[in-house]
């Protein structure tokens, strides 16, 4: 059942260890088939170099397994409720990739100190905050999902502006219209993350970039006038 999409969800995984976003089995990947509702993730725990295509699982928006010999990812409840309040997100990417986990650590949203992080995110990319005791003991994937999307509606942050979160004292989830762009914004994001690490730790009094800059660069690449790129 859907092999094209198990084919690309394992590529766009195995692509985490090889730009550095992962270590061991430590993220997951997921693209779903909106005409079938269904979802192809990552199994829980299965080391990247041992998985294949077929090793991916075949889930539905109710998190029920429609296909596959080993358990979904831990984190299949959160892909859920990003993929039923974000439709138009066809990937989601959860990493601990270091710089941006860092940052998600600390508590901290990343800041918009230049034009690479103004070319893929209008604005900075919002650290929420940590899910309390109860939401936890409830449904802690769900819930984190869950709280993403309430964030997101409370910042009035479109998501497909800000194809990003940190989840405080945990990590990053990156989303896009595929698993193949998830996976290139997860790359953005650790890039922004370090440098924004970086430009701090070179001016601790550096300033966000001004709003007429941000806006040139975000807007020449998305939209209806963008002129980046071939047409």
């Amino acid at each position: 059942m859907l092999e094209e999409l198990k084919k690309r969800v394992y590529e766009a995984n195995i692509a985490l260890p090889k730009y550095d976003l992962v270590r061991f089995t430590w993220g997951n990947v997921s693209e779903i088939d909106r005409e079938s509702g269904y979802f192809a993730i990552k199994p829980s725990g299965v080391e990247y170099d041992k998985m294949t295509p077929d090793d991916m699982v075949i889930m539905d928006m109710n998190g029920k397994k429609i296909e596959g010999r080993y358990e979904p990812s831990s984190d299949t409840a959160t892909h859920i409720e990003l993929y039923k309040a974000f439709a138009d997100v066809g990937g989601i990417v959860h990493t601990h990739s270091i710089y941006a986990t860092s940052w998600a650590q600390s508590g901290r949203s990343i800041p918009c100190y230049g034009t690479t992080h103004a070319d893929y995110f209008y604005g900075e990319v919002p650290c929420i905050r940590c899910l309390t005791k109860d939401e936890i003991d409830a449904d802690y994937e769900g819930n984190t999902g869950s709280l993403i999307v309430k964030e997101f509606i409370r910042l009035c942050k479109d998501p497909a502006a800000v194809p990003a979160v940190l989840c405080k004292n945990h990590g990053p989830f990156t989303w896009g219209v595929d698993a193949k762009d998830a996976v290139h914004n997860a790359v953005i994001l650790e890039e922004v993350a370090k440098m924004a690490y970086l430009s701090e730790s070179i001016n601790h009094h550096v300033q966000s970039a001004p709003q007429e800059v941000q806006d040139k660069h975000y807007y020449r690449k998305h939209g209806a006038n963008a002129y980046y790129g071939q047409k």
